[in-house]
């Protein structure tokens, strides 16, 4: 096993080196080959460990006091641990499968070649420290592998290298690495008074230290989830090329704040009932802030970058609920990092898909491409159903947990969380109903006349990305079940 799950970390970074030395074609085939690889590596894992735990630190630094016996870097492999996996080697795969095709000079949007080695360079190493992230045994692994991310996303959202990718990119950076600082202050303060970087290193702090510190790790997971107050970056960040946008909002980056939070929250049982309520309150929030900006959105991408900031939102409630008694709660959030993932990676391709087709991303340029890319109006929908939580699709699942979490919480906290959850569901389901109404029924619009037809690579990872959306409760279930 220790032989697979360090392959699982080499091969991508293979991938990346490959990437980047060959040219185009064999770039790509470089990239599937070894994202391919990856994904098996962590299907195998899954299959092997689950529904056990497997942990082990493999290398010690004994210069270092207290680590003779402790160690620092190896892995654990549980039932959260392979949720985040699944999530990240199976949406890179189908990512990098997309990106075959959209990169490149058929692509109307942005019809050029040039940086797609760049590109898939960092896309792999993208890859490479998520995967990191959700096999680290402990906080400092999972901090360095946080950190390599925050790199990788200011490369791939300035991608294209204009003036607004620049800023989107630098942007990102300075939000994203100054919740990182939180984060880093966070360890010091625990290794310092406990000796250990342990996830349940919490559990030995005094009162007023385990909330310092449980609130830093939640500064920096606002910000590395694009939370309210640092959720500006996120929107901004859709200056990147769709394929990043997918990877980012889908399965990297932004899901490492949330999962940071939910597994310091089932690895420790001692947090403080008032530090739930400040999780589930800045989550609500987040909630209502962003749902109120889906009104001013002309861009599809920007509108589904909001969508993004409320689902992640969606999590952090869950945990949040947990802390405050409701076991239903903090399954429910655990559960949507999955659910949504397979909704908001659909979303995210069928907007490139069209932007591919037809040059546009923008809402009032488009109506009935349903008459020119059936297969995307109906991938589409699919998303949008599962996105807003209608069965038997990903989402419901994951949000009827949470409302039953509420309601578990009970009293006027329970019922004053509630009541803005409902508000948030019901407003985006009516408004993305709008929104692909308009974008693929009614007459052909001039931009939508003008659509093409698709490449093979991107109509595959739609396909899959359907089947996903069904499919991911009866992955993600299983797993909470056992954390």
């Amino acid at each position: 096993m220790n032989t697979i799950i360090l392959l699982m970390l080499v091969i991508p970074v293979i991938g990346a080196i490959l990437s980047g030395y060959l040219k185009h074609k064999k770039s790509d085939i470089s990239v599937l080959v070894t994202s391919g690889l990856v994904l098996i590596s962590a299907v195998y894992i899954v299959l092997k460990v689950f529904p056990n735990t497997q942990e082990r630190l493999l290398i010690k630094l004994p210069w270092i006091e207290g680590f003779e016996t402790t160690g620092l870097f190896g892995y654990c492999i549980d039932p959260l641990s392979m949720l985040l996996l699944i999530v990240v080697a199976l949406l890179g795969f189908v990512v990098m499968l997309y990106s075959t095709d959209y990169i490149g000079l058929k692509n109307r949007e942005h019809p050029t070649l040039e940086g797609k080695q760049r590109h898939n360079f960092w896309m792999m190493l993208f890859i490479t420290s998520m995967l990191g992230i959700a096999i680290s045994p402990n906080l400092l692994q999972l901090y360095i592998f946080w950190e390599i991310t925050t790199m990788c996303s200011w490369a791939l959202i300035s991608h294209f290298r204009d003036e607004k990718s620049l800023r989107a990119g630098f942007k990102a950076l300075l939000m994203t690495f100054g919740g990182g600082i939180f984060f880093a202050i966070a360890i010091v303060i625990i290794y310092v008074k406990t000796g250990s970087f342990d996830f349940s290193a919490l559990n030995s702090l005094s009162p007023g230290f385990r909330n310092l510190v449980y609130f830093f790790f939640l500064i920096s997971a606002w910000a590395k989830s694009a939370q309210v107050p640092f959720y500006t970056w996120l929107p901004d960040a859709m200056a990147a090329p769709t394929t990043v946008s997918m990877y980012l909002h889908a399965a990297a980056m932004v899901k490492a704040g949330v999962y940071l939070i939910a597994r310091i929250a089932v690895s420790s049982n001692s947090i403080s009932f008032s530090m739930g309520l400040v999780t589930g309150i800045m989550a609500v929030v987040t909630m209502l802030v962003g749902v109120y900006f889906f009104f001013f959105q002309d861009d599809l991408k920007r509108l589904l970058a909001y969508s993004t900031i409320t689902h992640l939102a969606y999590v952090l409630l869950g945990v949040g609920l947990g802390i405050m008694g409701s076991k239903t709660g903090i399954l429910g959030g655990i559960m949507h990092i999955i659910n949504h993932s397979a909704a908001k990676g659909l979303l995210f391709l069928c907007v490139g898909a069209i932007s591919y087709s037809t040059g546009s991303r923008s809402i009032k340029d488009l109506n009935g491409l349903s008459h020119k890319l059936p297969l995307v109006s109906f991938a589409f929908m699919i998303g949008f159903l599962a996105l807003t939580g209608i069965p038997p699709f990903s989402c419901f699942w994951s949000k009827f947990l949470l409302l039953m979490g509420t309601i578990d919480v009970g009293g006027k906290i329970g019922f004053l969380i509630l009541i803005p959850f409902l508000l948030e569901i019901i407003v985006a389901f009516a408004w993305f109903l709008r929104v692909g109404h308009k974008v693929f029924f009614g007459e052909v619009s001039a931009v939508s006349a003008e659509a093409k037809s698709l490449p093979l690579s991107i109509i595959l990872a739609l396909i899959v990305l359907i089947v996903l959306c069904l499919a991911a409760p009866f992955i993600g279930m299983p797993l909470i079940n056992h954390i």
